[in-house]
């Protein structure tokens, strides 16, 4: 089957927003034009082996589920929620969903019942798709005040159940079923509501068109090219609109593969399996591979850390020559070695057939890019938000400055706006907050210009710097100001920390909350001198001053006024399912001050 209508040229196999016009012509015209291409491969848990689906036949499963829709009776416009992993049945209940014009609302599979309890409210689901019985034992919990859902739909079979909504997903679907014709074409037409996860206040609902999704997704092509024989691993949530734009909507359109990764734990193992060529991701998968090098480095002898350093150096150097910054220079006549010696040992354990890494979602270290560049491993990193669809820019191969987020994408202009805010004006933006005029006002202006709310810099070529966030200043007693998140980035480059957060809004001075790295703080505690297992050794009056100063050391570029006085050091890490992160792991910085209160208190007494 495989191979079966293929087109010849890779140019053929890109689908254009006017040949799609919905995200549901998208995916029709992606089975017309390759059928037998393999769409997506997952693992089968029950035989435990990696099996593939054509797009031929996502489409015939796609059919069963569009026909269970449509025994529901809703009506264009209707919402429907998906809090699933990556998996087809996310894939085929999306496009099922949207070929009745009906608008899709995905939700984080870890997240905290008041918060799902709110989005399923406020957007007015219809249809519940979810996936286990742990979920649902969350759900039942609320279940009372989830009076708009008329359906709740489990992929597992749930038993001893007393829930009339609920039905396993194989009693629901018919056995069989032709897909009809899509109810409504129009590019315009929501298509999706995406609830942001705010670090403080309730979640606000982002409506976006197939348009603005379709139109997004074709300019991300002129930043880094796709072709149809690339594998991406989806890993992010398809809840996250990075990963869904890029790492669903790009591959519909280019005819590439996609394969769903089991979990986070297993993302090593899968892409040893898998081999993609193609990786999405936020910086903390990369934060991740590169402590991982480091421990392994660390254990190692000096020989091998110097052979690393050297190689690293190296290859930076090959890239700053290719990029046309630097002059060429003999040590490069060492990459070739080098390269096998140490980068390809490296870059084995994510696949070893990776051509480009793609970052966004949060800035990435520059160290850290600088590291996986130098063995070879292009990362171009980008920028974007959930309210334009979501990349605004991207770093190219060929142009590719590691300390910014790139050039914006085409048919997006950027500008600078008053205090310095990064405004945006573009097919992609929004259509406003569902429910929710005020906010929508506050962020679009009349005239078109959406405000990111991050503040930036744009150089001569174009090429744009984030440089903080305008809502996440710290404005001390003094009157000075601090940007928290560019602290927060400085201290966790030093790997005793695992988590950070910068405290002083109103406050004398700064104090830090910092969550350790447990195999870190093992070796630095009994270094100190103190039993790394008592939970007084974290309160230390030596161990303070020693991480007072390793944070003072990541901090020396900041201001004097923005030196850290006070810490308080933490063992449990900071969780979706404690309710000190968001769903995009982003710190929640009002519920982390609450939970520690009496403790941050106590670190200003006597100030």
């Amino acid at each position: 089957m495989l191979g079966e209508n293929m087109p010849e040229n890779n140019k053929d196999y890109i689908i254009t927003p006017e040949q799609a016009v919905t995200l549901h012509g998208l995916f029709l015209e992606r089975v017309r034009r390759t059928p037998g291409g393999v769409a997506y491969r997952y693992f089968d848990v029950k035989k435990n082996v990696w099996l593939s689906l054509t797009w031929a036949q996502v489409r015939d499963q796609v059919a069963r589920w569009q026909a269970a829709l449509l025994r529901e009776g809703l009506a264009a416009g209707d919402r429907v929620g998906i809090m699933l992993r990556n998996c087809p049945q996310w894939v085929m209940l999306d496009q099922a969903a949207m070929s009745l014009g009906l608008v899709v609302v995905p939700l984080y599979t870890v997240d905290r019942p008041d918060s799902v309890t709110y989005i399923i409210n406020d957007a007015g689901i219809k249809i519940l798709l979810f996936e286990s019985a742990e979920q649902w034992q969350e759900l039942r919990t609320v279940r009372a005040q989830l009076t708009c859902v008329q359906r709740f739909v489990c992929l597992n079979k749930i038993s001893g159940h007393d829930e009339a909504r609920l039905q396993c997903a194989d009693e629901w679907l018919p056995a069989q079923s032709t897909l009809t014709e899509e109810r409504k074409r129009e590019r315009d037409a929501l298509a999706t509501i995406i609830y942001t996860s705010g670090t403080t206040g309730r979640p606000k609902g982002v409506m976006l068109s197939h348009y603005n999704i379709i139109f997004n997704a074709h300019s991300c092509m002129d930043t880094f090219a796709v072709k149809h024989t690339d594998l991406f691993l989806s890993f992010l949530p398809l809840s996250h609109t990075f990963e869904r734009t890029l790492g669903y909507y790009l591959p519909v359109m280019t005819g590439a593969t996609v394969a769903f990764a089991r979990s986070i734990p297993l993302l090593s193992e899968d892409m040893q399996t898998n081999h993609p060529t193609l990786l999405i991701s936020v910086p903390r998968i990369y934060e991740r591979v590169y402590a991982a090098i480091r421990s392994k480095l660390d254990e190692g002898s000096p020989l091998k850390r110097k052979l690393f350093e050297f190689s690293v150096n190296v290859g930076w150097h090959r890239f700053e020559n290719e990029q046309g910054r630097a002059a060429w220079h003999p040590k490069l006549l060492l990459w070739p070695l080098l390269k096998r010696l140490v980068a390809d040992k490296i870059l084995a354990k994510l696949g070893g057939n990776l051509r480009v890494a793609i970052s966004g979602g949060a800035a990435l270290a520059p160290d850290i890019s600088r590291v996986f560049i130098g063995l070879g491993l292009p990362i171009v990193q980008g920028y974007g938000l959930t309210e334009t669809s979501p990349v605004i820019s991207g770093n190219k191969l060929e142009n590719n400055f590691p300390d910014s987020v790139g050039q914006p994408i085409r048919g997006v202009e950027v500008r600078i706006g008053e205090h310095n805010a990064l405004l945006v004006k573009g097919p992609c933006n929004m259509q406003g907050y569902w429910n929710n005029p005020q906010a929508t006002a506050a962020m679009i202006s009349p005239d078109g210009w959406l405000n990111t709310g991050d503040t930036a810099r744009i150089s001569a070529s174009g090429h744009i710097t984030i440089t903080g966030r305008l809502k996440e200043i710290i404005v001390m007693s003094n009157g000075e100001k601090v940007p928290p998140t560019d602290m927060e980035t400085a201290i966790l480059r030093d790997r005793l920390f695992d988590q950070v957060m910068v405290h002083g809004e109103g406050r004398p001075y700064l104090v830090v909350l910092a969550v350790v790295n447990l195999e870190s703080w093992a070796r630095f505690a009994q270094a100190v001198g103190v039993r790394p297992d008592m939970p007084e050794s974290l309160r230390d009056t030596r161990i303070e001053q020693q991480v007072l100063q390793r944070i003072a050391d990541q901090t020396k570029e900041f201001p004097g006024y923005a030196r850290v006085r006070r810490v308080l050091l933490l063992t449990e890490p900071w969780s979706i399912e404690n309710g000190l992160l968001t769903p995009t792991l982003k710190v929640k910085r009002d519920p982390v001050a609450k939970r520690y209160a009496e403790q941050i208190e106590a670190l200003y007494q006597g100030h």
